[in-house]
């Protein structure tokens, strides 16, 4: 049977791919944009018949098509839903329940490059449902924006039901799946999702500026997701001969390709292209992915294993958190008694980054939040430990950047404190002096 052949036989529509899931079912879907919207809301009409018993779904980053359908407040408890990290979905779900004595949207507590493995071997996920390209004349469908974890679970011998968007880029790399490996295929002809960038603000540019100053070039990137890795891009336009190898390609680094900044020259692993896990952001990068030699996908497993990431010389890791407490230690995913997002990969990366020869992790904040009302360092953190203590390499606000290795806890703290905001210096110097951190 040629490829074409057995494409045309497995192709149906939403409805009939979905029923051929089983009850007990332990589903998966593609990480954001490959999250594929007709075979959610598929599987949200079968639900909604309590047609599917017993079945356990986990996503990651679902997006807003997604939020509409399966993962919408009034259909909440109807499968059995795990995050893997949090979007607007499990929020405004959790914001719901807020109140009512129900639980909030579980979530399993993991290290990006560890759910692979997670999924396939200790979990057992037996469905995948994922976006991918249109098909190749060899019978290859691209995992596009996502190869994460979705190639393992793709191989892992799991039903993979894939919906067929042509306006998922094509993309090279570990990133392919065959038509023969799918069980049912769906083709739905839509734009992807676009995620709008943050706008920036004068806290964000300043930040930026900072973290662009330790950046030498020849340096390998990393950058997280939000204004402030978006203004260290931006700052990053006088550099020569960066490199990319990131769990996240977004349209700042793209604009640092275009630009010629980044032509991976230097690169120790992967020379010559910038590597990515996922990817998400606007149409024009969507466009530059698409058969594009200069970028490669490659799962989550490889990208975000520390002991990969450190192959390269000079990495520099910059990501975000919500708290940093005087020790030096991050929460990165709770607030306001609540999980916001999740573990991620920042750990990954803070880890790979400081093992590569000359190296930096670089953890960034606005030294507060809630207009001002709230400093971002504190003494205790309000939520899990993100990056422990004793991995945080620089932390950096608007007002400087602290060097966390080789100190005490009372240099750390004095560190810290020079680096909040000023109105909230005092306080924290009084906290530090009544847990005796400060003499």
């Amino acid at each position: 049977m040629s490829a074409k052949q057995d494409y045309d036989a497995k192709l149906m529509t939403a409805a009939q791919a979905v029923s051929l899931i089983p009850d007990g079912t332990t589903m998966v879907t593609g990480l954001a944009v490959s999250c594929p919207p007709a075979l959610m809301a598929a599987l949200a009409d079968r639900a909604d018949t309590g047609a599917l018993a017993d079945a356990t779904l986990y996503t990651m980053l679902p997006t807003a098509a997604i939020a509409a359908t399966i993962l919408s407040p009034e259909r909440y408890g109807r499968i059995r839903h795990i995050s893997l990290f949090h979007s607007g979905a499990e929020r405004t779900i959790d914001a719901r329940l807020v109140g009512t004595g129900e639980p909030m949207v579980d979530i399993l507590p993991v290290a990006f490059h560890q759910i692979p493995r997670l999924l396939t071997e200790h979990i057992g996920v037996d469905t995948l449902l994922t976006t991918v390209s249109a098909m190749d004349a060899d019978g290859y469908f691209s995992l596009g924006t996502d190869a994460d974890y979705a190639l393992a679970v793709a191989q892992s011998g799991a039903r993979l039901i894939l919906e067929v968007n042509p306006a998922m880029p094509y993309v090279r790399g570990d990133c392919l799946v065959h038509v023969s490996q799918a069980t049912a295929l769906v083709e739905n002809h839509i734009p992807l999702p676009q995620i709008p960038a943050l706008p920036r603000n004068a806290t964000d540019e300043a930040i930026g500026a900072i973290i662009a100053d330790m950046v030498e070039d020849g340096a390998c990137l990393q950058m997280g997701i939000g204004a402030v890795p978006d203004s260290v891009c931006a700052a990053l336009m006088n550099h020569k001969h960066l490199g990319i190898h990131t769990e996240l390609l977004s349209p700042g680094l793209v604009s640092l390709i275009k630009a010629g900044v980044v032509d991976n020259s230097r690169k120790s692993l992967h020379p010559g292209q910038s590597i990515y896990a996922f990817a998400m952001g606007d149409q024009p990068l969507y466009d530059f992915l698409h058969d594009n030699p200069a970028v490669a996908a490659y799962p989550v497993d490889h990208v975000n294993a520390p002991h990969i990431i450190a192959q390269n010389d000079r990495m520099i890791s910059v990501n975000a958190t919500i708290q940093v407490d005087l020790a030096g230690a991050c929460n990165s995913e709770f607030m306001n008694g609540r999980q916001y997002s999740a573990t991620g990969g920042q750990l990954d990366f803070v880890r790979g980054a400081y093992a590569s020869r000359g190296g930096r992790s670089i953890i960034a904040c606005h030294s507060t939040a809630a207009k001002g009302k709230v400093s971002r360092i504190v003494p205790w953190l309000d939520g899990p430990v993100t990056t422990p203590r004793t991995d945080t390499h620089y932390i950096v606000t608007e007002y400087g950047a602290a060097n966390m290795k080789g100190k005490s806890l009372s240099q750390r703290a004095r560190a810290l404190i020079d680096i909040a905001h000023p109105d909230f210096r005092e306080e924290l110097e009084r906290e530090a002096r009544d847990r005796r951190i400060l003499g």
